[in-house]
């Protein structure tokens, strides 16, 4: 029976046994509503704390320094001029955590560095750094790109078309020994970029393709490659985050959009960026564009906390450095003035700050915003690790200079220059084909009766001479001309001649993609010049070395070539193409609304000696 017990509230059953029970159950209830504990954070890497002993002892102005890259231009210069004064102080004085070594520009052509030149600054710049400096460069067809007497490799949509991923992955083996030989660790390639917008006035060739399963592969290889040499370390990037091949403003120009739905853009611009981080990519570069699926207001994806902290770093679980494209582009600059684009950026997740207007201002800026509390002190010591990590990983810290006695050997590898053939051989694919009465007109059946036109954008353009050359030495009585976009009409028309008698008429034209021209078509008179030209009794061939949709403005062509790519080797595996010396077997990696989808490609066997 149950049992009472008085007290002063009266008559209580008394369920003592019960207590315990009731005290278990509440803490239970109290252990639960407390939040779990932080899982421990991984233990530091070596790597990780060698760069901790060097981020220790640093100042806040310092450790913000570190993630700033500045430009410089690896002319001839004396060390009393004005240049290298002010890379002097952006080294010594700010301490700057690197340099990213541009082209200089001339009359509208840019000019690219003398590789010795470029090694002795380099190696007199990281003297001048208290920490060693992280040296960038655009090699995204190796250091060709960027530096002079090196192998022309071929752009690449000549590798998507020519469909060799071993070829890709030797390119970057072979950047990855070009950049250490010439003072370089930072390579800002590959292009990720799924180029399918042919208005694209800034991606284009610099893409593999259309198809992002192909880019995906090429991007890896890529990377694997450029890993691959122990003895030649070097940071590779994805660009331009989160993917700028569907857009058809130049960033350099305006800011740019990609107006895709998320589910697009999962199938499509960021397939490759995820391969690149799956490969161990060191970096990706973000893009100066809006992304209204990601971020609804209209900025840049640059200075966008959803794209780079939400999408990047949090969705795709990215953990290495996030770097800026230039900041001097108008992309970004139109939007956001002075330092506030650098607080933005870092604010937005970027680690490493490129090519600011001006470095020392942005620096300022920066350590404001941590000083007022707008950005958390642990922010830019999270970038700084990154980026003193990133200079233990390459081995700058044990040895910062190059030996420029060793350059040539490198930079004039026969391998190198053997594949870069090879590659630009397999690319050259055929789109359009007509059979006349002696047979279709590629292979050319009577080349010394052809008249060849070289359609070049200027007379001080590089690309058009090797398709001359090439073209003369094989056909000695054809009549060959060079033409250029500065010519008006008649111009053209009279240094053409009669072209009537002609047995076709051979149309080399050189575009490719150039930052701040804002498109990719033939300029000035040469669109309705070579228009007239197909209106003609001669069949007029077409070969497009560079741009590939130039076949859009010109649909009546007999015969359409592409070789996906401006480079010397490009020009003479066309020649070899129209000879019938080499099979044709490119594959075009990008549709041509109208007339080709990807994976077209007439396969033509080579003529028999």
């Amino acid at each position: 029976m149950t049992r009472y017990f008085v007290s002063g509230a009266g008559l209580r059953p008394a369920i003592s046994w019960l207590r315990p029970v009731l005290f278990l159950a509440a803490a239970i209830v109290a252990s639960a509503a407390k939040p779990a504990p932080k899982p421990k954070p991984p233990p530091l890497t070596a790597e990780q704390r060698a760069a901790q002993a060097i981020l220790k002892p640093l100042s806040l102005r310092d450790r913000v320094a570190q993630l700033v890259i500045g430009v410089v231009y690896a002319d001839p210069m004396s060390s009393t001029s004005t240049e290298f004064e002010k890379w002097r102080h952006w080294v010594r004085d700010l301490h700057i955590g690197g340099l990213i070594v541009n082209n200089t520009v001339q009359n509208g052509q840019a000019r690219n560095a003398e590789p010795y030149a470029m090694a002795v600054l380099l190696n007199r710049m990281q003297k001048l750094a208290k920490i060693p400096l992280l040296v960038g460069g655009d090699f995204e067809r190796a250091s060709s790109m960027r530096v002079a007497d090196t192998v022309r490799f071929p752009f690449n949509m000549a590798y998507g078309a020519a469909g060799d991923l071993e070829a890709s992955r030797y390119e970057g083996l072979a950047a990855a020994r070009e950049a250490r030989a010439l003072g370089v660790q930072w390579i800002f390639a590959p292009v990720a970029d799924v180029n399918s917008n042919p208005a694209n006035p800034i991606i284009n060739i610099r893409s593999y393709g259309e198809d992002p399963e192909a880019v995906s592969r090429h991007v890896a290889a890529f990377i694997d490659g450029a890993h691959s040499d122990p003895n030649n370390r070097v940071l590779v990037t994805a660009k331009h985050f989160p993917g700028h091949g569907d857009t058809s403003i130049d960033s350099h120009m305006d800011l740019a959009l990609l107006d895709k739905d998320r589910d697009h853009m999962d199938a499509i611009e960021l397939k490759p960026f995820e391969a690149a981080i799956a490969h161990g990519v060191d970096a990706i570069m973000t893009a100066h564009m809006a992304v209204p699926a990601i971020e609804p207001e209209d900025i840049p994806a640059t200075v966008s906390p959803k794209v780079l902290t939400g999408l990047l770093r949090d969705e795709l679980k990215f953990q290495n450095i996030i770097v800026t494209d230039a900041m001097d582009m108008a992309g970004l600059t139109k939007e956001f003035r002075g330092g506030e684009a650098s607080v933005r950026a870092v604010l937005a997740g970027a680690d490493v700050l490129l090519m600011p207007p001006d470095p020392e201002q942005a620096i300022r800026a920066v350590v404001a915003a941590v000083e007022n509390g707008r950005i958390p002190r642990q922010r830019i010591d999270d970038s700084a690790m990154r980026v003193l990590a990133a200079k233990i990983r390459v081995g700058i810290t044990k040895n910062k200079l190059v030996n420029v006695e060793t350059v040539a050997d490198v930079l004039e590898a026969k391998e190198s220059g053997e594949s870069a053939q090879h590659v630009s051989d397999l690319a050259v694919t055929l789109l359009i084909n007509e059979t006349r009465n002696e047979g279709a007109v590629v292979p050319l059946s009577d080349p010394n009766h052809a008249c060849v036109i070289v359609a070049v954008q200027s007379r001080a353009s590089t690309s058009g001479p090797r398709f001359a050359q090439e073209f003369a030495r094989r056909a000695k009585e054809a009549h060959i001309v060079t033409v250029d976009s500065t010519m008006p009409l008649p111009a053209l028309e009279a240094e053409a001649g009669d072209t009537s008698k002609c047995s076709a008429i051979v149309v080399s034209a050189d575009v490719a993609v150039a930052a701040n021209r804002g498109d990719v078509a033939l300029a000035g008179d040469l669109t309705p010049f070579l228009q007239k030209l197909t209106e003609g009794h001669a069949p007029v061939v077409l070969v497009a070395v560079g741009n590939p949709y130039l076949l859009l403005s010109f649909p009546k062509v007999a015969a359409y070539l592409a070789t996906f790519s401006i480079t010397a080797p490009s020009e003479f595996s066309a020649v070899k193409a129209l000879f019938g010396q080499i099979a044709i077997t490119g594959r075009t990696p990008v549709s041509i609304p109208g007339f080709a989808a990807v994976g077209d490609g007439i396969q033509l066997p080579g003529r028999t000696r």
